[in-house]
């Protein structure tokens, strides 16, 4: 219990006292007040405000639905603080002030009506402003990643793709970057890039972390270095049929997308907890909430990924050591090419610099978090919606039209 009290409270300490209350009076309105009112108050006795204006009966019925999406939006964007909340917030509260101000007038009327019409648009209208004018309070935050973890990141996989983008990230916060992959080449060209923009220390370790030699030999190229900030970032997928797949492919998938990263968890995790400072991200993947036919290994995998990354962010949250587990969607880089992946919809992928971007926000304040769009996180969140074998078969569909038809 007093672990879920320590949570919330940090949790409450991110925004002033007065946005907690609204954050809380928003949940109240979504998760309770609009559904009793929706499926247990009477047609004949229904009310609803909106613009200043009362409908009543079966039109107020109808719109509900509406306000419990406006209430639940809120609560979420409170808890998050989220850019989107300015202006709509302030907005929001603005055309309650209207109608806190008419509505004593109109259907009250008498001293008493005016009276409770100039209260409540001091009060509504306060509240408005204060939104208003908290537009920072909503704005991109600070990361001071290396005030909070120290000098020293170390990324897998930075070869391409996400592990480029973190290291480029980064090295933009003043962070110097060991950088890890099996294509040197490429950790050559990065690391001149990001010296030259940023003038910050790197260091290029070539190594297959799908091997235990490769694990061996990064840990032991860092043991001079005080690591503080670890982006478990390296892995690979394969599209088909599992009948059909190599299985030494497999296990080096395996080795990789869950080995690897508990390794060099366990190996650079206690000088994080001696020096009470410490980050921990662990790149998962959406395909890791449900399982995927086509992408059997893959997801699973993931899911591993998923509850290694969580687990930890419980266990070490006393330690001062953050974790976060990044879970994206589609994501333009190269994945789905080498994972042999046919790219149906490029539009709707994410850009890379965008996801570090929102996993490096997350770090610290969320133990998990899906980057990718209300899309991503709908997918995401079907198992809750759905029996998991249903979700199954619908995830098979979907992947069965991405995979070529000779590896199904």
């Amino acid at each position: 219990m007093r672990r879920i009290l320590d949570w919330l409270d940090d949790r409450f300490q991110e925004r002033p006292w007065w946005m907690n209350l609204l954050m809380l009076a928003s949940a109240f309105l979504a998760y309770v007040y609009v559904p009793w009112d929706f499926f247990f108050k009477p047609v004949a006795a229904d009310r609803e405000a909106w613009f200043g204006l009362l409908l009543e009966g079966r039109w107020a019925k109808l719109t509900e639905p509406l306000h419990f999406f406006i209430y639940a939006a809120g609560a979420h964007g409170f808890w998050r603080m989220r850019s989107w909340m300015w202006p709509w917030a302030s907005l929001w509260v603005a055309q309650l002030t209207v109608g806190m101000v008419l509505w004593p007038i109109l259907y009250r009327g008498g001293l008493g009506g005016w009276a409770l019409a100039i209260a409540s648009g001091t009060v509504f209208g306060g509240i408005a402003w204060a939104l208003f004018a908290a537009r920072d309070a909503f704005g991109p935050k600070p990361l001071r990643l290396r005030e909070r973890y120290g000098d020293w990141a170390l990324i897998t996989g930075a070869s391409s793709g996400l592990g480029r983008e973190f290291a480029r990230a980064l090295a933009g916060e003043g962070m110097s970057c060991v950088l890890v992959a099996r294509r040197e080449d490429r950790l050559r060209e990065l690391a001149g890039e990001i010296e030259a923009t940023h003038g910050v220390g790197v260091r290029v370790i070539s190594a297959d972390l799908g091997s235990a030699d490769g694990q061996a030999r990064v840990i032991a190229g860092v043991e001079d270095l005080s690591v503080g900030l670890l982006v478990n970032n390296a892995g690979f997928g394969l599209a088909g049929a599992f009948l059909h797949q190599d299985p030494e492919r497999l296990r080096e998938m395996v080795e990789l997308n869950c080995h690897a990263p508990v390794v060099l968890t366990r190996a650079l995790l206690p000088g994080m907890v001696t020096r009470a400072r410490g980050g921990i991200i662990v790149v998962a993947s959406v395909a890791g909430r449900q399982a995927v036919p086509l992408f059997v290994t893959y997801s699973a995998t993931k899911a591993f990924d998923v509850i290694f990354g969580e687990a930890l962010w419980g266990e070490l949250r006393d330690r001062n050591v953050d974790v976060t587990v990044l879970q994206p969607g589609p994501v333009a880089t190269e994945f789905a090419d080498s994972a042999g992946e046919s790219r149906t919809h490029p539009a709707l992928e994410e850009a890379p610099d965008a996801c570090v971007r929102y996993a490096l926000e997350a770090l610290g304040r969320q133990p998990s978090v899906v980057s990718g769009g209300w899309g991503t996180w709908f997918v995401a969140n079907t198992n809750r919606l759905a029996p998991r074998w249903l979700v199954t078969l619908v995830a098979g569909n979907l992947y069965e039209r991405q995979t070529p038809r000779e590896l199904r």
